[in-house]
């Protein structure tokens, strides 16, 4: 049972990423990121790792994604135009992320072991907490400078349009 509502679960969540992808509509593009961001909440959950949920809920799907809304709203931006003829490179591009997908879905489906399993760990912020602060501080503090990085790239590129 717990296994088809998991398969539920992550078919909505592929469904409405790849709505939020395609859709001309800026709204409807965020309103679909809402939905896959609750189902990968709900994925967290099903397995096992209650804290990781709630903080998704949180700080994805509650925060970010109503900021999201409240500017595309308040911009009113106009649907976009789709271009007329794909670019070459992305056709080529498509196909290789697409078999690449492929291969990683029979991959799953029969059993091939890409990489060893993960150590399992407890889903408590305190559990979480330990790891951060004791064997992965590097890779938590590089990532924290990726995104202070990304933040004044973003800035950048805002003050040169104005």
């Amino acid at each position: 049972m717990a296994a088809a509502v998991f398969l539920v679960v992550v078919v909505v969540g592929i469904v409405s990423a790849v709505v939020a992808m395609s859709h001309r509509s800026p709204v409807v593009n965020v309103l679909s990121l809402v939905v896959t961001l609750f189902c990968v909440a709900a994925s967290y959950a099903l397995l096992g790792a209650e804290f990781l949920a709630a903080a998704q809920i949180l700080i994805y799907a509650g925060a970010i994604l109503v900021l999201f809304l409240f500017v595309v709203m308040l911009l009113n931006a106009p649907e976009e135009q789709r271009p007329k003829e794909p670019r070459p490179f992305q056709r080529a591009v498509g196909l290789l992320l697409a078999l690449l997908a492929g291969v990683g879905g029979v991959a799953v489906l029969i059993g091939i072991e890409v990489v060893a399993p993960a150590a399992r760990v407890s889903g408590d912020a305190r559990a979480i907490g330990r790891l951060l602060v004791g064997p992965y501080i590097f890779a938590f503090e590089f990532i924290s400078v990726v995104l202070l990085a990304a933040l004044v790239g973003a800035l950048v590129l805002v003050k040169r349009k104005h």
